[in-house]
């Protein structure tokens, strides 16, 4: 064996015992099930910025369906990564998959482990983001989402060849709050929020296409009251609120986007959120879709939406992004 060969094993060794590392840790997590994504890589080197005094304990929390379902929402996360979800036969495709849960919390399974499962059994590999939730404690806290967001994006396209992706073609999609999330890292991609830490952060941040599902979006009127309490506070500023409304600034650095939505939606309101949205990039040229369904109402994601036409959306997600050159 030569030396070039022992010490390419040695890396490959090392590879390994970090992933087992990173699996025994998320084996033992709270509210774990069996056949979990384990695979779990942390966005940060230490403490992750503006976190000097915050000091979590990773809560989860678990509603079982009558069907049997679990409903799992995660919140007092310390530890902000993203869980490594590898198809049987990677087709290079990739997606950074945001749950949503109003800022408070974060879904395990609606708008996470479910749409991984649903994406990797097509071929895609799908990232679901563990993203720090910005009224724990963080400063500059309407910056924490986003920061976590834009270091996940990158840190995966320095890592793209070990996770067999196309690092050009890496795109993502969020849900609810985590579609306000996934707007603003269409928009916002560019916007330094946090200062550099490694050598990922030389990458972009840019999704190559951006599914907005049922999302938050302005943090004016029609807000869902919520998600802009978490995200800016009880009493937000006039220059915060406007910062943070996505409709608002659409720049021509944003990427094409699907938005998708029920017109039943009576937690976020559709006109002044996903639909406004929808008018403000088109009337900037942004390559963008916009689907509305008539029955579904808030949180369809895929369990709930069995049964009903919203059903269909992944495939009509997936049909657009094609024709935008997110293919095999």
């Amino acid at each position: 064996m030569d030396r070039r060969m022992a010490i390419g094993l040695g890396m490959a060794g090392a590879a390994a015992l970090a992933r087992n590392a990173r699996a025994q840790i998320a084996k033992s997590e709270p509210g774990y099930l069996p056949g979990d994504f384990t695979e779990f890589v942390p966005l940060w080197p230490g403490t992750p910025p503006g976190g000097d005094r915050v000091h979590l304990t990773l809560k989860v929390d678990t509603r079982v369906q009558p069907d049997g379902f679990h409903v799992r929402t995660i919140s007092q996360i310390q530890t902000p990564g993203y869980f490594v979800c590898r198809p049987a036969k990677p087709n290079g495709l990739a997606l950074l998959v945001i749950p949503g849960g109003g800022y408070a919390v974060e879904g395990g399974d609606r708008g996470g482990r479910e749409i991984a499962e649903h994406f990797t059994s097509q071929g895609i590999t799908c990232f679901i983001l563990r993203y720090r939730l910005p009224g724990e404690g963080w400063e500059n806290r309407a910056d924490v989402p986003l920061q976590d967001a834009q270091r996940a994006m990158r840190i995966i396209r320095e890592r793209a060849r070990q996770y067999h992706i196309n690092p050009a073609t890496l795109g993502a999609i969020g849900f609810s709050a985590g579609g306000h999330l996934a707007a603003s890292l269409a928009t916002r991609h560019a916007k330094g929020v946090y200062d550099p830490v490694d050598i990922s952060d030389a990458l972009p941040a840019r999704p190559f296409v951006a599914g907005l599902m049922y999302p938050v979006v302005t943090m004016g009127e029609g807000a869902h009251q919520g998600s802009r309490d978490k995200l800016l506070g009880e009493h937000p500023s006039p220059a915060a609120v406007d910062a943070n409304s996505v409709e608002r600034h659409v720049p021509a650095i944003t990427v094409p986007s699907f938005i998708c939505l029920a017109a039943d939606d009576d937690i976020v309101p559709p006109f002044p959120n996903g639909i406004a949205l929808f008018g403000a990039m088109q009337k900037a040229k942004i390559p963008s879709a916009l689907h509305v369904f008539e029955k579904g109402g808030h949180g369809f994601s895929l369990h709930w939406a069995k049964g009903l036409p919203c059903a269909q959306w992944p495939s009509l997600f997936l049909a657009w992004a094609g024709s935008h050159g997110f293919t095999a």
